[in-house]
């Protein structure tokens, strides 16, 4: 009888303890827009749950929904982290126009430099110092910038009048705006759409880093590519990485602390690296399928940034009704842009 007493109590406190370590165990669902093959999911976003899952334990288990399986567009994903639709969501900022104009500095015409690396640095140390406020629903893990956009047609741009009149697709309202100033027609549009409208002829071209091409076969679909001559890309957009904040507040404190350790200006870096390395892959590919890689000169390039100027001045005027002071955000993001500029 002893002996059975003994196994029972033993069986028991098993139990408890196996009960105790599946409660420590938590399934976080990422949700993002991008097949899993491109860039940002195959080199930044599943690494990053990955190294998450290992440094846990295996107490945490990332469950990865790619390209929209959870429902919704794009433009829906900040929201479904801030509502609980989904724990973590990556997503671009651009795509919620007007909500983010703190941020959206980053986005305006020639700004930044040629690696995502480091402006994605300088773009996290921006948003603590300015905008924290845009990001108070969610728990935000970190915000990255692609490399340099730059404009792929179907016919050669060459110069201003060569681009007037062309449909082009455009990410944000700020690129858009700039496509206007710059003569094109812009068609807004999440990244996804852009194949199947390239090839139905809605777009005669669309503007986007090298990195996603191959993912949506841009480079099938057009045959020339125009970048810029100097230290400055067209523009960038911004991403951002978030967190509900239920989810990370019912964590315990070690999954914090992991969560925590996968966070932040490092994580930013990691991330724009990867767009960097997939910015070499896009170009190489491009080169391998025939393409015409073409470089403005740098007076060309002078014509292009004083026509954009006044994008600028236009985001300033329009950020000035929110109470938004934006020559003190536009300095402040260009002088962390020279701080980790290489």
């Amino acid at each position: 009888m002893k002996k059975l007493k003994f196994r029972a109590i033993g069986l028991v406190c098993a139990t408890l303890f196996a009960g105790s370590a599946m409660a420590q165990q938590v399934t976080l669902r990422l949700h993002q827009f991008l097949p899993p093959q491109a860039t940002i999911p195959a080199k930044a976003i599943i690494p990053w749950a990955q190294k998450v899952e290992k440094e846990s334990g295996g107490k945490i288990k990332v469950q990865m929904f790619h390209a929209m399986q959870m429902g919704g567009s794009p433009a829906q994903l900040f929201d479904q982290a801030k509502d609980g639709v989904a724990d973590i969501t990556w997503t671009v900022l651009g795509y919620t126009p007007g909500r983010f104009m703190k941020t959206e500095v980053f986005e305006l015409p020639f700004l930044t430099g040629l690696s995502a690396e480091d402006s994605s640095r300088a773009l996290f140390e921006y948003v603590q110092k300015n905008a924290m406020d845009e990001f108070s629903s969610v728990k935000l893990l970190t915000v990255h910038t692609h490399g340099p956009g730059l404009i792929h047609t179907k016919q050669p741009v060459t110069g201003l009048e060569s681009l007037r009149g062309m449909k082009i697709r455009g990410a944000t309202r700020i690129v858009n705006n700039m496509l206007v100033k710059l003569g094109a027609t812009p068609v807004g549009m999440p990244v996804p759409a852009v194949t199947e409208a390239l090839s139905k002829g809605v777009l005669d071209g669309t503007t986007i880093p090298w990195e996603v091409g191959p993912s949506l076969k841009v480079h099938e679909l057009v045959k020339h590519h125009t970048t810029f001559a100097g230290g400055n890309g067209l523009y960038v957009t911004t991403f951002a990485l978030s967190m509900n904040k239920g989810a990370y507040d019912k964590l315990p404190a070690d999954l914090k602390k992991v969560i925590d350790n996968n966070s932040g200006i490092e994580t930013a870096a990691f991330f724009g690296r990867a767009m960097d390395e997939g910015d070499k892959t896009g170009r190489d590919i491009a080169l391998k399928a025939g393409n015409k890689i073409t470089e403005l000169e740098p007076a060309e390039v002078q014509r292009w940034r004083r026509t954009a100027s006044t994008v600028e001045s236009d985001w300033v005027t329009e950020v000035a009704k929110k109470g938004i002071d934006g020559k003190k955000l536009a300095s402040e993001a260009r002088a962390l842009i020279a701080k980790y500029n290489r």
